[in-house]
Parts: C-alpha cells; sequence; structure tokens
C-alpha cells in the first residue's frame, strides 16, 4: 500500500509541475549581440542616388553616418488656438536613411506630417511599395488644420529605399516636387552671424535670447526661419531596431522648437524616454506648467523599447526652457523597483 500511495504520489507531483511549467510566463527571448564600432558610412554614389530619388538635397551627419532630407509642408497656415504659427515649429516631416550595424543593409525611417484625409491615401501607397507603417498619432492640441503624423519605414538598399519612398508620395503634397519652396533663409539663420539685412523677416536668434536660453537648456539651439530649436539624442543608450542603430538623425531624440518671441512664446516638442522614465517626465512638465499631449511609440521592435512625449506651452521663452530642461534631467535614471507599485 505504501508503494501504491507512493506511486500516486509521484505522478500527481509530476502533473502538478508540469502544470507550473506551462502557467509560468516563458523565458524572454535573448537579447542579440550588439555589434560594437560605427555604423558602416554611407557613399558618395549612395548619397547622391538618394538625393536624385527625392529630388532634393539633404543632410548627410557624418558622425552618425546618417543622411537626411526635410520634408516641410509649406503649403500649409497652420494656427494654434487660432494664432499662426509658422511651419518649422512642428509641421516638417523628414526622411531620413543610414546602413545597419552590419552594413549589409539599410533603414529608411521618415516622420510625415500629414492632413486626416491624406493618412489612408498615403499608407496604402507606403504598403503597395513594400514599406512599412509604425505609427499613426497626433502630436497637438487646438492646431487647425487637425495634423497627423505617420511613421514609415523600410529596410533595402539605401537607393531602393529612396526610390520607393518616393514613389509612395508621387501623389502626395509631401514630395519636394510637390512643395512650393521653403522661405528664404534670412542672414540671421544658424550657422550665419552677419547683421539682417533692413526689411527682412527676423529669425529665432533675434526673437529670442538664444545665449539665455542656450544656457539654461545646456545646449546650443538652430535658427530656422522664425524658430529657435534644441535636439538632444540619447548618448546614454545604444537602441537598435532591425540591426540598427538609432540615434538623433533618425528620430531617438528629444526636442524643444520655440516660436514667438522671448516674452510672449509658444513650445512645442518631444520627449524620448525608456518606459520607467515616462511618469516621472509626465509629473516634472505638468508641474511645469507644460501641457502633455500624447504619449506613444515613434517605432517598432526597438531594443530597448522607446516612448515619446509631446508636449506644449505657452509663456515667457526663459519659463518654458526650464520645464524643457527638468524633463531631460528625468532621463538616464535608474529603473525603480517594482515593489510599491500598485495596479
Amino acid at each position: 500500500m505504501s508503494h501504491l500511495l507512493s506511486r500516486r504520489e509521484a505522478v500527481r507531483a509530476t502533473a502538478l509541475l508540469g502544470a507550473a511549467s506551462w502557467l509560468a510566463p516563458a523565458a524572454a527571448p535573448a537579447t542579440p549581440a550588439l555589434r560594437k564600432g560605427p555604423t558602416p558610412p554611407l557613399s558618395a554614389a549612395e548619397i547622391a542616388s538618394i538625393e536624385s530619388a527625392l529630388g532634393k538635397k539633404g543632410t548627410y551627419v557624418e558622425a552618425q553616418a546618417t543622411h537626411s532630407t526635410a520634408l516641410p509642408r509649406n503649403d500649409l497656415k497652420m494656427r494654434i488656438n487660432g494664432e499662426p504659427v509658422p511651419i518649422p515649429f512642428g509641421f516638417g516631416g523628414w526622411v531620413a536613411i543610414k546602413h545597419t550595424l552590419d552594413g549589409k543593409s539599410a533603414m529608411l525611417m521618415s516622420d510625415t506630417v500629414l492632413l486626416q484625409e491624406e493618412v489612408n491615401p498615403l499608407m496604402s501607397a507606403a504598403l503597395a511599395q513594400g514599406l512599412e507603417v509604425g505609427a499613426v498619432h497626433n502630436h497637438f492640441f487646438y492646431e487647425e488644420p487637425r495634423i497627423f503624423y505617420m511613421h514609415i519605414h523600410g529596410m533595402g538598399s539605401p537607393a531602393e529605399l529612396a526610390r520607393k519612398f518616393a514613389a509612395a508620395l508621387k501623389d502626395s503634397k509631401l514630395l519636394p516636387a510637390n512643395q512650393p519652396p521653403s522661405p528664404p533663409a534670412a542672414a540671421g539663420q544658424a550657422g550665419n552671424t552677419a547683421t539682417p539685412a533692413a526689411g527682412s523677416a527676423p529669425t529665432g536668434k533675434e526673437l529670442f535670447d538664444v545665449a539665455a536660453l542656450d544656457k539654461l537648456v545646456g545646449y546650443s539651439g538652430t535658427a530656422n526661419g522664425p524658430t529657435y530649436k534644441y535636439t538632444v539624442g540619447r548618448a546614454d543608450l545604444q537602441v537598435v531596431m532591425m540591426h540598427t542603430e538609432m540615434t538623433a538623425a533618425i528620430g531617438l531624440n528629444s526636442w524643444a522648437s520655440f516660436a514667438g518671441r522671448q516674452a510672449d512664446a509658444h513650445i512645442a516638442g518631444d520627449i524620448a524616454m525608456l518606459e520607467h522614465e515616462v511618469n516621472p517626465v509626465i509629473r516634472t512638465l505638468r508641474a511645469h506648467n507644460l501641457e502633455v499631449v500624447a504619449v506613444h511609440n515613434h517605432m517598432l521592435f526597438d531594443q530597448p523599447r522607446m516612448l515619446f512625449l509631446h508636449y506644449y506651452g505657452r509663456g515667457p521663452a526663459l519659463q518654458l526652457a526650464a520645464g524643457f530642461r527638468a524633463a531631460l534631467d528625468q532621463l538616464g535614471k535608474a529603473a525603480p523597483g517594482m515593489p510599491g507599485m500598485k495596479h
């Protein structure tokens, strides 16, 4: 009898162990080893092929091996809360291309600025070209007309990606050939220290006390027409998506754009965060009276997973900049322990 009981107990224990194994969460897949060293650069021929396909000269950031092309919506007249705001304030899209870490392929990543009725036609056109959609969402409240942002990505050779993207845009106002020209750069724009000519439109460098703003934020900004903008990468992280290192030039950045003037400014921007940084950033922005307008993804399959928060504010430029700086200060901190979290 004791032998029979022992056998029954063994069978029962085995069954319970099997059930426990079935109910237990699966082990997380191993993170692939990351390639050390820089991303292979784009060649001069590859850059030329990108610019030829898109019909516009772009910018090559050598340190990040990334070519980017601005896609401003100069055909639009934007207002926020009934007030006109310039297109560079946050209504300019972009497309960027760089090699994968092993140099065997390349990635295209873009952020497209779209009227509501333009979203699904471009989505279908992108899918027809073998490109993929990573996200569709808002970046603003109170804007007129209503704008949505669609992130499109793809893998292939640089020339192939540029051709596919241009083909997807061919019936869209986003294609550079279908856009009215950007306003001419004024003398006070970034990189030009000359005094603006009499009667020329003031740039961000004249509208804002950029020395005071730079000191407070801790970075140097860039004037783009009447706006002044900071773009800050995540130097503390290596983020990889589809074997490609994601850096500031291909969209992994926090930014703040200023429009208006020093005493009465608009601010809009984006904070790139790890998951545990989301609520500290939200608390900080709200404490500085900045409005949180969206929290969402921009990428798919990124490791570690990144989230992006968009915000807006109105007031004296230095006060707004202090909120942006405080949000940046929440990044790069160790994740808190899970005990104490309540759901």
